[in-house]
């Protein structure tokens, strides 16, 4: 039997955990990228599909993303999902809004065939995945900066969730890759 697809968070924080200012504000994360761009390239060839919280997507349409989705990397053979309390329509064309359940939706997601699932965030949406046992690895490329308040990667709740270290890697500029699998829900 072929290995079912992974869900992958494959996300950047600050030092001190945040994926966002406040506001939604990314713009500490504009910085001079190394040579191979810290493996995203390699990365997105890996998936065929993108995950997204409303936030996270409205977000991205604010800054620009629907104007030109080929310099995002969200092109036509990329499905996007975004998941929504309120049914609504996409303006873009390969993006598709999810009410239901993360549970089922992930499963039967996994179950078809094709590339491995970015799991894009932001918080909410991870957490919720997390919550359901459907991530099944956590890629964090740790930015070295502190920006003091935030939205944090994971929406805070009382859970006890155990990471295994597959491999670390860091970058000349101060950039440091933690990449963990989770593991079973017990």
């Amino acid at each position: 039997m072929k290995n079912p697809r992974k869900i992958i968070v494959h996300i950047a924080t600050s030092a001190d955990g945040y994926i966002a200012r406040p506001d939604g504000d990314v713009a500490w994360l504009d910085r001079r990228r190394p040579k191979g761009n810290y493996g995203y390239s390699a990365f997105f060839k890996s998936i065929d599909t993108i995950l997204w919280g409303y936030k996270t997507y409205a977000k991205g349409l604010e800054m620009g993303m629907g104007k030109n989705m080929k310099s995002y990397g969200f092109g036509p053979k990329i499905k996007n999902y975004v998941f929504s309390r309120h049914t609504r329509e996409s303006p873009l064309p390969t993006f598709e809004f999810v009410n239901e359940p993360v549970k089922p939706f992930a499963q039967r997601l996994r179950a078809q065939p094709g590339k491995q699932i970015w799991m894009m965030g932001g918080g909410e949406i991870i957490a919720s995945f997390l919550d359901a046992g459907e991530i099944d690895e956590f890629r964090i490329h740790v930015i070295p900066i502190l920006i003091g308040e935030g939205i944090p990667l994971i929406k805070p709740s009382h859970r006890s969730i155990h990471l295994k270290l597959l491999s670390t890697k860091s970058f000349p500029d101060g950039v440091v890759l933690l990449h963990y699998r989770t593991t079973p829900h017990s």
